[in-house]
């Protein structure tokens, strides 16, 4: 039976939980992931973890923040004046910002902070500085 490789399209089967047991994410309800590997699609945690698997194959892994999104990056918080903001944007605990760039790119912020003159958003991954579990099963190898 085939085992899963560098360069190989897998579809996958996951549940990602947090050290307290809270479940972030599942594709259980949904179609698996369909994707190369070797691409960098994947934490490399996740990724590492599907290699040498083989079809129908379940296992749980245990992802170090270093194999999963990192530490905070202190860096990538940022003080924005309330007069920055669109005027329809009332700004909540936890809520998501988006802003561009001046290359035009999309930046993902979550609102952390709330001042009466100033917000701080945070531009992490939501799930940096945590490591993670994940429930696996391989469903085909292409």
């Amino acid at each position: 039976m085939s085992q899963v490789k560098e360069n190989d399209t897998v579809k996958v089967h996951y549940t990602g939980k947090l050290n307290d047991g809270r479940v972030f994410d599942s594709s259980l309800e949904r179609e698996p992931i369909e994707v190369t590997i070797g691409q960098g699609m994947l934490i490399p945690g996740f990724e590492n973890a599907i290699i040498d698997m083989k079809v129908n194959e379940k296992k749980t892994v245990e992802i170090a923040k270093e194999d999963a999104y990192g530490d905070i990056n202190e860096e990538l918080f940022h003080k924005v004046a309330n007069e920055q903001l669109p005027p329809e944007v009332k700004p909540e605990l936890g809520m998501g910002l988006t802003s561009k760039s001046e290359d035009g790119r999309e930046h993902q912020f979550r609102v952390v902070d709330i001042q009466d003159d100033h917000i701080v958003v945070d531009g992490n991954h939501p799930l940096a500085g945590q490591a993670l579990t994940f429930d696996l099963e391989v469903i085909e190898i292409k």
